[in-house]
């Protein structure tokens, strides 16, 4: 399940991308199974470990092949990244800037080591599902690691243009994803015996196998009004 949209990404065959907060891979795989170069970047040791576990699994199962898989797994810290300046055609940053109390330093950094014509994508929370979300749990955001901020998209964007960025667009994705946070926020956010939490659970899990065309046209009727993530394009000139 993706976030962001390649397509409007620009991300081509042979495209250098950053993955960065890239968590269990969903982004790097995709990136990869369209030919990027793909670095995957987490400051967690078991996501990265996982990740690249899942591309060796991939390369054995036949869905990418050794002469056309590029990637790498690094361990890193978003506000110091270990890569030089204007190294990449892509970046992406889903749903991590609003766990990082540096934020600005981290946007920073993702411009530098961007090249000058290049393209970032950056994901978070939507403003209006996740206040909801705060309203009805401390549970949800109050945790270790967890959300610090809710971004306005023109604070967002405000600080994006700050480190030298230019917005070209966005989007919001998940709407059917909003009521589910809800209704866990609702009942405890760990109380995953909930009827109705697991029901809706494994709506979410058959659209995302399934991807029927009755959910698709749904979701792209109510995204736009209660889509849990709002996506930001970007271009570095």
């Amino acid at each position: 399940m993706l976030t962001a949209n390649y397509d409007r990404l620009g991300l081509r065959d042979g495209d250098k991308i950053l993955d960065l907060g890239c968590g269990f891979g969903r982004h790097a795989f995709e990136a990869a199974r369209r030919g990027a170069n793909v670095v995957a970047l987490d400051a967690g040791r078991d996501e990265v470990e996982g990740v690249a576990a899942t591309f060796a699994a991939m390369l054995e199962a036949g869905e990418l092949t050794s002469g056309t898989l590029h990637a790498t797994c690094v361990q890193g810290d978003a506000l110091h990244l270990p890569f030089p300046d204007g190294v990449f055609d892509r970046v992406i940053c889903s749903e991590v800037l609003e766990h990082i109390p540096g934020d600005e330093q981290a946007m920073g950094e993702l411009a530098r080591v961007l090249r000058s014509g290049g393209t970032m994508a950056i994901t978070v929370p939507r403003f209006m599902p996740e206040l909801v979300n705060w309203a009805l749990s401390d549970a949800y955001h109050n945790v270790p690691g967890g959300h610090i901020r809710i971004y306005r998209r023109s604070v967002l964007e405000r600080r994006l243009r700050s480190v030298g960025m230019r917005v070209r667009g966005h989007h919001y994705a998940h709407g059917l994803h909003s009521p589910y946070w809800w209704l866990k926020c609702l009942v405890g956010t760990t109380n995953d015996q909930n009827w109705f939490v697991q029901t809706y659970h494994r709506l979410l899990v058959w659209d995302i196998m399934k991807r029927p065309r009755a959910t698709r046209v749904l979701e792209s009727m109510i995204a736009p009004v209660m889509g849990k993530s709002i996506v930001v394009y970007l271009e570095k000139p």
